[in-house]
C-alpha cells in the first residue's frame, strides 16, 4: 500500500489529518500540496485533506476519524 495525503498549505483540517494518521499509526505515507498545480487543484480542492491510496486508486475524503481511517487501511 502506497498512501498519499493530499493537502493545502496552511490548512488546520489537513494538520488535524496529519495527527489522525500518527494517532492511528498508519504505515508512511507522501504529503502532496495540491496548491500550486492546476489538475490536483482542479480534483482536490474542495476535498482536501484526502488519502488516497496509489496501489488501488481508493480514496477516503475529510472529514474520516480513527475507525474510518482504520477501516480503509485495513481493506
Amino acid at each position: 500500500m502506497q498512501l498519499c495525503l493530499y493537502q493545502r498549505d496552511d490548512c488546520k483540517l489537513c494538520d488535524e489529518a496529519v495527527a489522525l494518521l500518527a494517532r492511528v499509526r498508519a504505515p508512511d505515507f507522501e504529503s502532496l500540496w495540491i496548491d500550486d498545480d492546476a489538475d490536483l487543484e482542479a480534483r482536490y480542492g474542495t476535498r482536501v485533506p484526502v488519502l488516497r491510496d496509489e496501489d488501488s486508486g481508493r480514496e477516503l475524503d475529510w472529514p474520516f476519524d480513527a475507525a474510518a481511517l482504520r477501516e480503509f487501511l485495513q481493506a
